[in-house]
């Protein structure tokens, strides 16, 4: 049975809320910014790979707000190159040279990562990973942040024609998971995660850990700091069986029964 409770309206009509529990049985999950804390060793990797290409004016703060998205985005915003022309693939090539050199060994995964995981699945979900990075890319990060065996499936880069913003990931993650989109909870950071989810009309849950504000994560249906907040707060999430609360018609007062029967 639902749980029900009674609240009043301005007008003293009494109104029953009926929460439906729905459990969700996916939760697909961005990789980068969201589990661990490489956002910014992806921004100085294509920075480090822009400049070496002869793009000496592009700064840091241009490229940091664009990592999330995947590099048929971000290099046409940056420096104006396709992904699919001769510079872009050489700039490709050289930026997964230096973040697997340089800065892989850096980044950590975020406090709780695992922890929520390993909670998620003990709530029956499965775990669909979507990330705009490659495959060789992902499986090296994945390696640091410790959590490959707690996966039902990984989507990368390859698995779609675009990338976030777009909704492609997402849509491949709901069909590897063969499952409904009204049953699926995105995780991400980023504006574009947002986006994505918006598009595949899939409800978002954002992390601030990823380095955006709460403005720039607006649409998503609630939005945490990190892995270890929304782990502490996972009963109230939206990845808690209870999901939605509709609203209908009660009794407008309770009636003692002695004076139903004119006791």
């Amino acid at each position: 049975m639902p749980q029900q409770y009674e609240r009043k309206q301005h007008d003293g009509e009494t109104l029953q809320a009926v929460i439906r529990r729905q459990r969700p049985c996916v939760a697909i999950l961005d990789l980068d910014g969201t589990l661990v804390d490489s956002n910014d060793a992806h921004a100085r990797a294509w920075l480090d790979a822009f400049r070496e290409a002869g793009f000496a004016d592009v700064t840091f703060d241009l490229i940091r707000p664009l990592i999330g998205m995947g590099t048929d985005g971000l290099l046409p915003r940056a420096i104006g190159v396709r992904r699919e022309s001769e510079l872009g693939h050489r700039i490709i090539e050289r930026r997964a040279h230096l973040f697997t050199s340089y800065y892989l060994p850096g980044i950590t995964p975020f406090v709780g990562t695992r922890a929520l995981l390993i909670r998620l699945r003990r709530q029956g979900l499965k775990l669909i990973l979507a990330t705009s990075g490659s495959e060789e890319q992902t499986a090296n990060i994945l390696s640091i942040a410790g959590v490959s065996d707690l996966l039902d499936d990984v989507v990368t880069e390859g698995d779609a024609i675009h990338s976030r913003p777009h909704e492609d990931l997402v849509e491949v993650a709901l069909a590897r998971a063969h499952s409904l989109r009204e049953s699926a909870v995105l995780l991400g950071d980023t504006p574009y995660d947002v986006e994505a989810g918006r598009r595949a009309a899939v409800d978002v849950v954002a992390l601030r850990c990823g380095g955006w504000n709460d403005g720039a994560l607006r649409g998503a249906v609630a939005v945490y700091d990190d892995p270890r907040d929304l782990l502490y707060r996972l009963a109230t999430s939206p990845f808690s069986p209870v999901r939605s609360v509709e609203q209908v018609p009660a009794l407008p007062m309770w009636v003692e029964p002695r004076q139903a029967h004119g006791a």
